[in-house]
């Protein structure tokens, strides 16, 4: 008999460490931020709801070169007892050391390791695969023309077919700002090699729209990998969770608005998910 592994729904907490004490925020398309609530008073709350685990992002950390939120990470992880991933200016060893040291399960890395890979390869041989989680930012490049496509096919690029036409997906780094030429499905390919024992796949065509996940991106990337993948990046309701599980095989959902604004609590959206059959934690 074949057992289904469940599949995991975690709240995503972008913080803007320039205000004291930092606090919760969102945008869209990675721009029009708006304020959401205190770290660890929202993290609490998730997990009481039944959240799996916990995305803090430090989204100005990596733009402005400084170390991620040490001290928002303590006071979350002294009350919140289920894992919590810490991504931004996540740089090397030292800095994953840091945020463990204060309570991370993981560290998620994006800007340092599309510019020097082996940040992949030294934090997974450290602490382990299981702690190594590797955020992918990616934006849809339509190629309309004959010319961009017969470019992009000579320079390699994983190019998809979508309703929209045919595209390949290109990561950015430094929270959305820079964009860096290298192909997504490509790159979590790579990441899986260095160790990388997880991906986290944000569409930034998608993020904070509520239009839904970017499934193509989505199967693109969990077709090209073994390691899990957790889809991110437009999600509005439980129906879109129900649509990025039945047709990709991304293992974990993550939101943000739907939980931040009380559109949703963890649990309606579970119970939405049981009722189609997708198996979760109750």
């Amino acid at each position: 008999m074949e057992v289904m592994l469940t599949k995991r729904i975690i709240p995503c907490l972008d913080c803007d460490l320039r205000v004291p004490g930092g606090r919760v925020v969102k945008g869209k398309e990675f721009k029009q931020i708006r304020y959401a609530g205190v770290p660890w008073e929202l993290a609490a709350e998730y997990e009481e709801q039944g959240a799996d685990e916990i995305v803090f992002l430090d989204i100005t950390a990596s733009a402005e070169r400084r170390e991620t939120m040490a001290h928002v990470i303590k006071k979350t992880a002294e009350n919140v007892f289920i894992p919590l991933t810490v991504g931004g200016g996540i740089r090397g060893v030292e800095d994953a050391r840091k945020v463990f040291s204060v309570g991370a399960d993981k560290v998620s890395v994006n800007t340092a390791a599309i510019k020097r890979p082996d940040v992949v390869n030294e934090i997974a041989d450290e602490f382990g695969s299981q702690a190594c989680v590797v955020a992918i930012d990616a934006k849809r490049r339509y190629l309309r023309e004959e010319s961009a496509l017969k470019k992009a096919e000579e320079e390699g690029k994983f190019i998809v077919d979508t309703a929209e036409g045919k595209c390949w997906f290109e990561c950015s780094i430094y929270g959305g700002r820079e964009f860096t030429g290298t192909d997504a499905v490509k790159w979590a390919m790579e990441v899986e090699a260095r160790g990388a024992g997880e991906i986290l796949l944000t569409s930034m065509d998608r993020d904070g729209t509520k239009d839904g996940y970017d499934i193509e991106l989505t199967r693109a990337v969990c077709e090209s990998v073994r390691i899990p993948v957790i889809a991110s990046g437009g999600c509005g309701s439980p129906a879109h969770m129900i649509e990025v599980f039945e047709r990709t095989d991304a293992s974990a959902a993550l939101a943000a608005s739907i939980f931040h604004y009380r559109e949703y609590t963890v649990r309606d959206v579970k119970l939405h998910l049981k009722e189609h059959n997708i198996p979760v934690r109750l």
